[in-house]
């Protein structure tokens, strides 16, 4: 076990930690040159396309310190975007230390902050890496300021390194393993593995990843879940070198993964621990804590006939991505469906485009919206996530909504943009802090049913890419909340309706009847578009008839014939109107979603 190192890197979003993990794994020589690619430990499509990570990845890395001394590394790769904190707390649990990755050219960021707080959490050895030194923007000596100032850190224990050239890479290795200490655990002991991920292999069932922390197992022994208490046969242990290679056991300290021809992904739980059936581990390791959904929305499929497969993609899902939290639904315009739970906008949009592309489901999401609370005129309090279950006004005395306390830290020069933008949103008490020179901190108190639409995005847009932005639910304040429906030619569209702070219901109203205006086709019979709150129209867009020209067979002659004509048909479109039904097509539900730019 000296041997042994597990560590994580962890960072802000696009600083370098995917390209490190290359260069570590080019140098541990696991893969020939002819077959690499960048970022080749981020396996799924959208990862590459839209070059982020989104799934921690394990691998276990061969190296020989300069003493001669070999050591088995084993590195977790973890995401960089708020969204996906929940994966890193994951990675983290299962590590004795961690790169904290900076970049040279930016330096420490929101989410540098928020990860250095959940090592320190761990009690994890912290190894600072300054990244990106070949940059001609770099600014090492700022770096190692913020280092002191920001991140509490000795700046002289930073590693210099840049991934892309591979410059340094041999130091970061030997910082491995001279600071981060060997995992305490006895192969002896009984059994204690903790699982912090796991995939659905159609061959082979559902395969775990985790972490031994006592005892050792392997092929043949008999294995029990602790939190279900069912048991299984190990057909198959090892680690990951990029593709899963068999082993003869698994002892206390490495990190592997687990086959044991496990049918269903409802049997295994994120953050179980599994012990030997024969002798059992006296108690479970902690697990993760409970990860609280703060965006909702509902999912329904296309076709009412394919929810019993989508409700099976779900389930899939869900065993590689723990975030997720559903329940079923349904709805008079879209019928049966699933209430979902998100960390963030970036998360749901993942698992829509995950669903859609590793599932191939076709499915509708209504607009996000949050967590209200309201208190009736008996006293009690309802909680309402979905605009569906919105109390009769009249009964409401009190409605209140989630606020958070959102941390923007960007270059001075776009203070003045961000301050116009929060103060849109909401914003209130800003606090305004300096750590470095031409750099901002900036606190806002802000409603979370602002956030979650589009901010993130804008916030990139206002300052040029360099905002970064992290944000913590601090309380429910008293709001005057109203739910704004939808009419389509009269009738409510349910899935459309929203529930929002009524200074801002107009311009919703507005902006969603814009929307719909430009998405659903014509039709022989003129459709209003409406935003009401209870019986109160406050918005209207109208779309326009297709019109057929009755009188084209009227050669000159009277007036009131052509009149006539005229009369008729616009008998004939009233009486049209009031048996004609709607088509909206799937993509109108899409675009209410999307701003104004897209």
């Amino acid at each position: 076990m000296r041997q042994i190192r597990n560590f994580s890197i962890i960072a802000h979003i696009d600083h370098g930690k995917s390209t490190l993990a290359d260069r570590l794994i080019q140098h541990a020589g696991l893969v020939e040159d002819r077959q690499f690619r960048d970022q080749i430990l981020d396996n799924m499509d959208i990862e590459r396309e839209r070059g982020i990570t989104i799934k921690s990845q394990t691998v276990v890395l061969p190296y020989t310190s300069r003493s001669g001394e070999t050591f088995q590394l084993n590195l977790i790769d973890t995401p960089g975007h708020a969204d996906f904190s929940y994966e890193v707390s994951r990675a983290l649990a299962s590590c004795e230390g961690v790169l904290l990755l900076i970049d040279a050219s930016q330096g420490v960021q929101a989410q540098t902050i928020a990860n250095l707080y959940s090592a320190m959490e761990h009690n994890l050895a912290i190894i600072p890496v300054i990244n990106k030194i070949d940059l001609p923007s770099a600014d090492i000596e700022r770096a190692r300021e913020q280092i002191e100032h920001d991140l509490g850190l000795d700046p002289d224990d930073a590693v210099l390194c840049s991934a892309k050239e591979a410059t340094g890479i041999e130091d970061v290795l030997e910082a491995i393993v001279e600071r981060v200490p060997a995992p305490s655990g006895d192969a002896s002991k009984p059994l204690s593995v903790l699982i912090f991920d796991a995939q659905y292999d159609p061959f082979r069932g559902a395969v775990a990843s985790c972490r031994i922390f006592d005892g050792k197992f392997g092929p043949g022994d008999i294995i029990r879940f602790m939190s279900t208490g069912a048991t299984h046969k190990v057909e198959e242990v090892g680690f990951f070198r990029l593709n899963r290679d068999p082993q003869k056991e698994l002892s206390a300290g490495s990190v592997g993964y687990v086959v044991a021809g496990i049918k269903t992904v409802a049997d295994i739980r994120i953050g179980d621990t599994i012990t030997l059936d024969s002798n059992p581990v006296a108690s479970p390791q902690p697990g993760f804590k409970d990860v609280k959904p703060v965006v909702f929305s509902s999912i329904y499929p296309i076709s009412s006939d394919d929810y019993p497969s989508l409700l099976d993609a779900l389930e899939r899902y869900k065993l590689n991505d723990a975030a997720l939290v559903y329940q079923k639904d349904s709805s008079i315009a879209l019928g049966q469906g699933f209430r979902c739970g998100f960390l963030g906008l970036l998360h749901l949009d993942i698992v829509q485009e995950r669903l859609e592309r590793e599932f191939d489901q076709s499915i509708i999401m209504t607009a996000p919206s949050v967590q209200y609370q309201f208190t009736l005129n008996d006293g009690s309090s309802i909680t309402v996530e979905n605009p569906q279950y919105y109390p009769d006004p009249v009964e409401i005395e009190q409605s209140r909504e989630p606020f958070i306390k959102a941390v923007i830290i960007l270059p001075e020069r776009y203070m003045g943009a961000v301050m116009k933008l929060c103060m849109e949103r909401r914003g209130s008490n800003p606090r305004v802090a300096y750590p470095t020179p031409g750099r901002v901190e900036i606190t806002f108190d802000m409603p979370l049913a602002e956030v979650v639409f589009d901010f993130y995005d804008r916030l990139k847009t206002v300052t040029q890419g360099y905002g970064s932005f992290d944000y913590e639910l601090t309380e429910y304040r008293v709001s005057d909340l109203v739910k704004l429906d939808i009419l389509v030619n009269g009738e409510k569209v349910d899935a459309l309706s929203l529930i929002v702070h009524r200074e801002r219901a107009r311009d919703w109203g507005v902006q969603v009847c814009d929307r719909l205006k430009e998405e659903i086709p014509r039709h022989n019979f003129k459709i209003a578009i409406q935003g009401a709150i209870g019986g109160k129209i406050i918005s209207r867009s109208t779309i326009s008839p297709f019109r057929k020209d009755v009188t084209a067979k009227c050669y000159g002659g009277d007036i009131s014939r052509k009149r006539k004509l005229l009369e008729k048909q616009k008998k004939g479109k009233k009486r049209m109107k009031m048996v004609g039904q709607v088509m909206i097509p799937q993509s109108a539900f899409v675009s209410v979603l999307k701003n104004k730019d897209e």
